[in-house]
């Protein structure tokens, strides 16, 4: 599949993703933890709710499902970036090129922003326009909470902050593990959802969804040492600062880069029952290690 033609499906999903959530933020009112949330959901790359939609229309699920899924888990990763930019956690000024939340308004509105789009994905999953049938929507439901809470991203936040003070060095293998508990969870739930819709196997979607997610981290590390501010849409160069223990400094810059487009490739083969039908999701992969933001 040609570049341009993921693009145009990873901004329709974004699209999609967005209408929904604007639908169901536009009863909330004017209060500054209602734009708050309208304000953090808006902007980024939409690639966990692409993950759902587009893994969901590989298997058959409904598209209004779907876009329901893709909602619930761009509202829970907007949470994430609200709380994490606290000034008590990442202390970033700058979110996807604009004023983080805690910055516009201030802090106490940002914890009850993320507070409110954390349990507004929830609510999202609970709706029959997600699924018709109740067992499919707890399934959702409770791996949701598995993969954002204390056995996996939430988990991971809190092994990323361990690390600052801990007394002994992480070894690659447990930076790894936080990278797949702080980013993978909700990638692999994301690519997961739609085979969960249907009743089918989710089994290449994980593993997919596995590779995706170590490597989106790897380039994460690599934009901060590369990457341009302005394009990235947040402070670089924050890592190597801190010290901090990233793929880039236990490896190197070209064999970090070297190893991201190895995950690539595991995804990409992860998929190949699915012959031709699975290139976007193959350039999805791809857009990971390649992209500048």
């Amino acid at each position: 599949m040609q570049n341009s033609d993921f693009l145009l499906k990873l901004k329709a999903a974004a699209s999609a993703t967005q209408a929904c959530l604007a639908d169901v933020l536009q009863p909330l009112g004017g209060l500054p933890v209602a734009e708050g949330m309208r304000y953090a959901v808006v902007g980024g790359k939409g690639l966990r709710g692409f993950l759902v939609t587009e893994s969901a229309a590989l298997v058959g699920a409904p598209g209004a499902g779907a876009i329901h899924a893709g909602a619930a888990v761009e509202a829970m990763h907007a949470y994430s970036l609200v709380h994490d930019d606290l000034p008590c956690m990442d202390n970033d000024d700058l979110r996807r090129g604009q004023p983080t939340v805690h910055k516009k308004w201030d802090e106490a509105t940002a914890v009850l922003v993320g507070d409110a789009l954390q349990t507004l994905a929830f609510e999202l999953l609970t709706l029959p326009e997600c699924s018709s049938d109740p067992k499919v929507r707890l399934a959702l439901i409770s791996s949701l909470a598995r993969a954002s809470g204390g056995q996996g991203m939430v988990l991971g936040q809190a092994q990323d902050m361990a690390a600052e003070t801990a007394l002994k060095p992480l070894t690659l293998s447990d930076i790894s593990q936080l990278q797949q508990n702080k980013t993978g969870a909700l990638f692999e739930w994301s690519a997961t959802a739609g085979a969960v819709l249907v009743g089918t196997d989710a089994g290449p979607f994980r593993r997919y969804a596995q590779a995706l997610g170590l490597a989106f981290q790897i380039t994460d590390d690599i934009l901060d040492v590369e990457g341009n501010a302005a394009l990235v849409g947040k402070a670089v160069r924050k890592d190597s600062v801190s010290g901090k223990a990233t793929f880039v400094s236990f490896l190197g810059l070209e064999q970090a880069k070297r190893r991201a487009q190895d995950l690539v490739d595991e995804a990409c083969e992860s998929l190949v029952i699915f012959g031709d039908r699975a290139s976007t999701l193959k350039a999805a992969a791809q857009f990971a290690v390649s992209r500048s933001t």
